[in-house]
């Protein structure tokens, strides 16, 4: 059985698989559990992510507004479920006004790493680049220099050093949809200058359709004692449009640019008709996950059809099982 490395989180959100729960990730019951009109201003809220932070769970949000402008916000929780966010956008703090100058910020992760808060989006500065903060108390926000030039997207941190270097995954994009795109791993003495960068992860034709199009990296990777967990997002260009599903992949735990498994058949895709109906239909779109290294169980938040925001349930163990039974 694989461990999770990690903290015990007693509070973990969760619910127990049905019979009819034949995939390897299960739905909850009450989905979604943001919906789109959740703050006054808002049109969709999607693409989301959530910490445990005292003795609850904050949160930073996008939220794209009645003018479908993108922006981020922050929010907080009890449950993990019930979700109280803030009227107003994060206004960042930072040393540089070219930096704080804002076009646009959406699908935010967040990562602790050793003292502070860190998020990461897509930032818009002439083009999608990875944008960067941190925060101590989700309350006062500090941006810092963008990784990366732009075009690149989904900017994902990892939650400790590996060797000296800070690590993040990303994928190079363009200016538009990106009808293409792999998972790069790139490194930083100091989470501002980004080198050593390495390629992980392509699309597939043929064998594994579902993530032919484009990936990219979805929640901060899980720690576990046979490597990096990785959830990410597979998308397929059919006569209907993109369609986004979710897989998985083991990453080794010295050097993650190095795949040790791989699920050929998705592990969720836009089934509910809130995942299918929306602003942007067929997306199921992962960008969180809580775990509790004592019951190996982790909570999965993801954006619906760019409309709402659901959650859904596993184990490491069910993940790693279902890479082995349907390997890439």
């Amino acid at each position: 059985m694989a461990k999770i490395i990690g903290n015990k989180l007693e509070n973990i959100p969760w619910q127990e698989r049905t019979e009819k729960d034949s995939m390897p990730i299960w739905r909850y019951s009450k989905n979604p559990i943001i919906n789109r009109n959740a703050i006054p201003s808002s049109n969709s809220i999607f693409n989301s992510a959530v910490i445990p932070f005292e003795d609850g769970f904050a949160g930073v949000f996008r939220c794209d507004s009645k003018s479908v402008s993108m922006n981020i916000y922050a929010g907080f929780s009890k449950d993990g479920i019930h979700w109280d966010i803030n009227h107003d956008p994060i206004e960042f703090q930072g040393e540089n006004e070219e930096i704080l100058r804002k076009e646009y910020r959406y699908d935010p992760r967040v990562c602790y790493i050793e003292d502070r808060y860190y998020i990461t989006w897509c930032n818009g500065y002439h083009g999608p680049t990875i944008g960067m903060g941190y925060t101590f108390d989700f309350k006062t926000f500090h941006q810092t220099e963008n990784a990366f030039l732009p075009y690149n997207r989904n900017g994902v941190l990892f939650p400790r050093k590996i060797g000296d270097y800070y690590a993040m995954l990303s994928r190079p994009s363009d200016t538009g949809h990106t009808p293409f795109g792999d998972i790069f791993y790139s490194q930083s003495k100091d989470m501002e200058y980004w080198g050593h960068h390495r390629h992980v992860m392509s699309t597939v034709k043929g064998k594994s359709a579902w993530q032919s199009t484009k990936i990219g990296p979805g929640p901060v990777p899980i720690e576990t004692d046979e490597g990096w967990l990785l959830i990410y997002h597979g998308v397929i260009t059919t006569c209907n449009g993109y369609v986004y599903r979710m897989g998985c992949a083991l990453l080794d735990l010295d050097e993650p640019w190095k795949v040790k498994m791989r699920s050929s058949d998705y592990i969720l895709a836009p089934y509910e008709l809130y995942e299918c109906v929306g602003d942007v239909p067929n997306v199921v779109f992962p960008c969180a996950t809580l775990t509790d290294s004592e019951t190996g169980r982790i909570a999965i938040y993801y954006g619906c059809a760019d409309t709402v925001t659901s959650l859904a349930f596993t184990t490491v163990d069910e993940l790693m099982k279902y890479m082995k039974e349907n390997p890439l």
